[in-house]
């Protein structure tokens, strides 16, 4: 009998593999069975934390790469990579991203520079990075892409409005790319409402007490929830695509 929670055989890319999510991503995947890459910003401090995340995980034949995804070129060689080393890929987590507090009634906080970078790394280069991994997913015949989002895109609230109308954007990105890509790959997003992870710089205990109160399961996401809805999509939610799962406790309700 097929256990439908091993993810065996398979290859799996993490893009954004050693921020919290990413990295709580990448460790259920290898827990399932899966070869395992994860990537890291180029620079040595980013690399020694992707290689102590790697060196954690469990299973075997799993790798660290840089990639930046605001940058084509560098995904670009991040697919011959994964291809010398795993000659395919199944799986592909868009999990990286930035946003800083700004607020919502502070229009001339958001400048140009600032809204450009928002939708460069937030949008963009999940977009490029799909556009990159496709023809590699394409030829898997049961490829999955998953990329997180967030209630900010459907709320309007959040960290800043750019953050909401790139998240936004990766809901009908997902919607989008789920029809062209049918039926060799499926498209799924997952939107977290606050999660307790560094993400949200300046966040702390006090807003996660906060949004935990206002939250019908009574806290806010952990890292290993936001995960766990990515593994689902690759083990139980098979017949899923198109769609953006919320993983937020209620708290949008």
């Amino acid at each position: 009998m097929i256990d439908p929670t091993s993810l065996a055989d398979k290859a799996a890319l993490v893009i954004g593999g050693s921020g919290g999510i990413g990295a709580a991503t990448a460790e259920l995947f290898a827990r399932a069975g899966a070869r395992v890459a994860i990537t890291h910003r180029p620079g040595s401090e980013k690399e020694a934390v992707a290689k102590a995340i790697l060196a954690k995980l469990p299973g075997k034949g799993h790798a660290a790469f840089p990639a930046d995804v605001a940058d084509t070129a560098s995904l670009i060689a991040l697919r011959e990579a994964i291809e010398s080393r795993f000659s395919r890929l199944d799986v592909l987590v868009n999990t990286s991203g930035f946003t800083k507090p700004v607020p919502h009634g502070d229009l001339d906080a958001l400048d140009d520079e600032f809204i450009d970078r928002m939708f460069a790394v937030n949008w963009r280069g999940q977009f490029a990075a799909i556009r990159t991994f496709a023809t590699l997913l394409r030829a898997s015949g049961d490829g999955l892409i998953v990329s997180v989002s967030s209630v900010a895109g459907s709320s309007g609230n959040g960290s800043n409005i750019a953050y909401g109308a790139a998240k936004a954007g990766i809901d009908v990105m997902t919607k989008s790319l789920a029809r062209v890509l049918a039926p060799q790959v499926r498209v799924v997003g997952v939107a977290p409402g606050a999660v307790d992870t560094s993400f949200v710089p300046g966040r702390g205990a006090e807003f996660n007490a906060k949004a935990a109160a206002a939250t019908p399961l009574r806290r806010i996401a952990s890292a290993k929830d936001v995960a766990a809805t990515v593994l689902a999509c690759a083990t139980h939610l098979t017949f899923v695509t198109g769609t953006t799962i919320r993983v937020d406790g209620g708290r949008s309700l």
